[in-house]
């Protein structure tokens, strides 16, 4: 594991002089130090490898903000589970209250584009080391060629979720002169050639690399399957979504770590568990930033939603205090202070040391999977099955029985209410919140947009409250602005249009 930690946090200043990637600066013109210049690289495998291990390694942030935490703030800010606490920008605070401005860097998407760019790079520039190296065989380019179309898929999936029309850059950038004014290209469009590259990755993705660790913290082929099952169903595409669960589902290479002993430690604190399909990793030598945002001066704490005992997601056992959900108190959070504990527990008692702060962020992991067959099941008619898997993952939680649910089977909208409330017991602060919010909320034509009036009107402050759910009427608030440092760069942008 930690062989492959090592290679993939150093390998970033690699890419960077392979690509030249660009934003504008003289400093593009002066040679690296080392001598080695775009000219002089894309010559074996291992310059290949050390590019593909680089786009991983850009996900954990070098100047800015590492990319889970936007994925975090992304999918939790807009949702209900969080409470502001002392250390809240006035940022953060105005996108929890619907208040947000074309102005708040929180919806600056550089750091995914730079990534996004990087794959690009590799997809431009990697064939060509087949022509060179002899050692490099096809069926070793498709599978490095295919780690970087998921990856590049998984982060524009991101993006229509947060933006939905967001430019589509599928050529890499390197160097100024080739910088271009771009357009903005529609959601429905990006989702096709999200699609196209999950397809063409589907075939080459390599199913092991003979290492957990990598298996873990690399793309594989059910990495593959499990973005392609979250894109389904946002595209309301239930059998497609069905069929890629069933291809991890029957590998039979995931399971759900027991609920008995040591699941929060095997999840959450050591990583790639069983459980884990894709995690970014993080370790000592790159430290995430989450200690800082829930601890040192806590940005955020758990909402009474997860906290209350009597009306809260968990709920307590008043007879008997010993029964609890395991994902509950002392999982997703501290109850006694509201500390968001997934982060920085080693136990549910036993909080982290700032020198331990890197727990991976976990993108997929199979309860995921089952959940998201469980909806795809409930919206193609078949109720029980999906009312099986739900009971499945609540078992496996010890769930109290406070918080189950007695749902005609054939009611499709009464198992996906069902499906949503688990999600959120089971993925708390894990930033699929909001996403699964609003996937729900805008499903058939935003037949349910009661979903999200009934949020918005237990999380918004008393005085902003009327304002929020008004603005939550129109289906453009429900995508974020695009920074304005963008639209004055790039005059062919067009702001999303409830921000105009």
């Amino acid at each position: 594991m930690q062989k492959f930690k090592t290679r993939y946090l150093k390998i970033i200043c690699v890419l960077f002089i392979a690509t030249a990637a660009c934003s504008c600066g003289k400093y593009l013109e002066l040679k690296p130090q080392d001598g080695i210049i775009r000219e002089d690289f894309w010559k074996t495998k291992e310059q290949l490898q050390a590019a593909v291990d680089g786009c991983y390694a850009s996900l954990l942030g070098g100047s800015d903000r590492p990319i889970p935490e936007y994925m975090f703030l992304w999918g939790e800010l807009r949702a209900d589970l969080l409470t502001p606490s002392t250390g809240v920008t006035s940022e953060e605070t105005d996108i929890m209250n619907v208040n947000i401005l074309a102005t708040n860097s929180l919806t600056n998407w550089r750091a995914i584009y730079r990534t996004i760019n990087y794959c690009n790079t590799v997809i431009d520039f990697g064939p060509g080391v087949l022509k060179v190296d002899q050692t490099l065989t096809q069926q070793s380019l498709d599978a490095s060629l295919a780690e970087v179309k998921a990856l590049r898929a998984l982060l524009y999936f991101y993006l229509v979720r947060s933006f939905r029309d967001v430019p589509l850059v599928v050529k890499s950038t390197s160097s100024d002169d080739q910088l271009q004014q771009l357009t903005k290209t529609s959601g429905a469009e990006v989702l096709q050639q999200i699609i196209k590259d999950l397809s063409e990755a589907e075939t080459a993705a390599p199913l092991t690399y003979n290492s957990n660790a990598d298996d873990k913290g690399r793309i594989t082929r059910y990495t593959v399957y499990a973005i392609q099952a979250d894109v389904y169903l946002w595209m309301e595409k239930y059998p497609e979504a069905l069929a890629a669960c069933n291809k991890i589902i029957n590998s039979q290479k995931f399971g759900l770590v027991s609920g008995n002993t040591g699941w929060f430690t095997n999840v959450f604190v050591n990583g790639n568990s069983s459980e884990g399909i894709f995690e970014i990793q993080f370790d000592r030598t790159k430290l995430n930033s989450f200690y800082p945002m829930f601890r040192t001066r806590p940005r955020f704490i758990a909402s009474s939603i997860i906290t209350d005992p009597d009306n809260g997601i968990y709920m307590a056992d008043v007879l008997d205090p010993t029964k609890k959900d395991i994902r509950g108190d002392g999982a997703a959070a501290r109850f006694g202070d509201g500390l968001i504990w997934k982060y920085i527990g080693v136990d549910d008692n036993t909080m982290r040391v700032a020198e331990e702060s890197f727990a991976h962020w976990i993108v997929y992991r199979y309860a995921d999977i089952l959940l998201m067959k469980a909806e795809a099941l409930a919206l193609t008619g078949k109720g029980p099955e999906a009312l099986d898997l739900v009971n499945t993952i609540r078992q496996r939680a010890k769930a109290l029985t406070q918080t189950a649910r007695v749902v005609d089977p054939t009611d499709a909208e009464a198992v996906c209410d069902y499906i949503l409330e688990e999600r959120a017991r089971e993925f708390a602060y894990e930033g699929k919140r909001w996403y699964d919010v609003l996937r729900h909320a805008k499903r058939n034509n935003y037949k349910r947009q009661d979903i999200l009036t009934e949020m918005v009107s237990r999380t918004v402050s008393g005085s902003l409250q009327q304002s929020a759910i008004a603005k939550f009427k129109d289906a453009n608030s429900h995508y974020f602005p695009i920074y304005t440092y963008e639209l004055q760069t790039d005059k062919n942008l067009v702001q999303n249009p409830f921000y105009k």
